[in-house]
């Protein structure tokens, strides 16, 4: 299977070659040529598998230029070890209907675990199948990506990784898990802005042929470890249909298919549901659930994207994003792979900030997907609300998803089995978590007091990880002008 790039289809690549580079040299992303399709009899092999046997199963198909003992070593690699009881991705239902996909059971709390224990052996492979130049890993973060990213290269050897994160944009936790990482070859610096600030100062630099040449002279080549990566993205995917499997195999009812909730900022995690839905798995509607930064949510139902609006800091910070990198492929995609058509659109976005896609785009895009978006108010209100109901504690993130699946079931009166991705620990963001519980004049000031604190009233036990963060040294506390991302980037690297 080939690649091509969003902004120039003639450029088709190995996924090795995709992975190694993280973005196409125009700027563009790679996606596959064309989606392999799982059918029933793979399926049903499926059911009795471990995560690790479907996981090899489903990157087989995207990743066929890697051995059968390269994905194996990859995978087994990735995920053995790494995450709670094994069970990297469990399923707790709350009623016959809402199924709560936990994807924050890996080492930094967050779903971005899933992809980035494996991306580092997926990309450590890929050099070794392509140039075999040391990779400088570059990457913007709006919270859990960085420390994701950052636990996942770690000492890696052949890599670099450069983690910039909005200085007043990532919780006290996300902050202080980024700015006490151990490792000789990870550097982290806050920058004054947000995160589209940091978002779009990485991609300018992957794209400025002079300071690519200067890498190239060195020895190094840049790479991403954001969802721009095809292999952060590709096993995104397994979970989809790892869940569709755990659904069919305890007896859910899917006569007419399943919907899946996903909270939404860069669009990366609800397009590789996507992805599996075209891949066969049988998902009826994809629904985008935002935060007051409902970018996603007008464009889904209007076809306009607009990024000039204001720009909101709220309980979920992750999801405080107004450009959404990821989308370009799906655009891609309903262009009917027009890479011209959607380069203009891109261009327009980068411009005047603003784009209108065609009717036949916007109805394709309806009949997949749905959107809806919540303010913090809601988010705590639903905290509150499902703990008060399942006794089920959950995060800022996955509130905004049950209290948009809420408001689409009252009103499309949907009642089908839906899958609720759940993205993170709720206690990444405790302080919020304890304010929705009700316990405002009783919350102690530290943060690791508040764990203490939410773990006592809830009779729920903190990861291990996050206890551990309370005597780790922190060794980054820089923060920098945007413009100076490339001096960082050089002085570190010593070029």
């Amino acid at each position: 299977m080939f690649y091509k790039s969003t902004r120039n289809s003639a450029a088709k690549v190995t996924s090795a070659q995709a992975i190694a580079k993280g973005i196409s040299v125009e700027g563009g992303l790679f996606v596959p040529e064309s989606i392999p399709q799982l059918c029933e009899k793979t399926i049903d092999k499926m059911l009795d598998m471990s995560y690790i046997e479907r996981a090899k199963t489903v990157l087989s198909m995207f990743l066929d230029d890697y051995t059968a003992e390269e994905l194996d070593y990859c995978v087994s690699s990735a995920y053995t070890g790494s995450f709670d009881n094994e069970q990297p991705a469990p399923i707790v239902s709350l009623d016959d209907n809402c199924k709560i996909l936990e994807l924050w059971h890996g080492p930094t709390c967050a779903f971005k675990d899933l992809a980035l224990q494996l991306l580092p052996y997926l990309m450590t492979t890929a050099v070794k199948k392509t140039d075999g130049k040391n990779t400088v890993i570059l990457v913007a973060t709006s919270g859990d990506t960085g420390k994701a990213a950052l636990e996942g290269f770690s000492d890696v050897p052949g890599t670099n990784i450069i983690v910039f994160y909005p200085s007043d944009g990532v919780s006290n936790m996300q902050k202080r898990q980024m700015c006490t990482q151990v490792g000789e070859n990870v550097l982290v610096c806050g920058i004054k802005g947000n995160f589209d600030d940091a978002q779009t100062g990485v991609k300018k630099i992957f794209t400025n042929p002079e300071i690519c040449a200067k890498l190239d002279e060195n020895g190094f080549n840049f790479s991403s470890a954001n969802s721009i990566n095809w292999g952060r993205l590709v096993p995104q995917i397994v979970y989809y249909v790892s869940a569709y499997c755990d659904l069919k195999k305890n007896g859910a009812n899917l006569e007419n298919g399943f919907n899946v909730v996903v909270p939404t900022g860069n669009f990366g995690n609800i397009l590789a549901a996507y992805y599996a839905k075209n891949m066969g798995v049988p998902i009826a509607k994809l629904i985008c659930a935002s935060n007051e930064n409902n970018v996603l949510t007008d464009f889904i139902n209007t076809g306009v994207y607009n990024k000039n609006r204001a720009f909101h800091t709220t309980f979920s910070p992750s999801m405080d994003i107004l450009v959404s990198s990821n989308l370009e492929r799906l655009i891609y995609e309903l262009c009917g792979c027009d890479d011209k058509a959607n380069s203009n659109l891109q261009t327009k976005l980068s411009t005047e900030g603003v784009y209108t896609v065609s009717a036949d785009v916007l109805a394709k895009l309806k009949e997949n997907f749905a959107a809806g978006w919540c303010d913090d108010k809601g988010t705590l209100e639903t905290i509150k609300k499902y703990y008060d109901k399942y006794g089920y504690l959950c995060d800022t993130y996955t509130a905004v998803a049950l209290n948009v699946y809420d408001k689409y079931v009252a009103e499309s009166g949907d009642d089908k089995v839906t899958v609720i991705a759940s993205t993170a620990s709720p206690y990444k963001f405790v302080p919020a978590v304890l304010s929705a519980l009700g316990n405002e004049s009783d919350i102690p000031s530290d943060d690791f007091e508040q764990a203490r604190y939410l773990s006592t009233i809830t009779k729920t036990e903190p990861p291990k990880s996050l206890v551990e963060l309370e005597k780790a040294t922190v060794r980054f506390d820089t923060t920098i002008d945007k413009q100076d991302m490339t001096t960082a980037i050089l002085d570190f690297l010593k070029i």
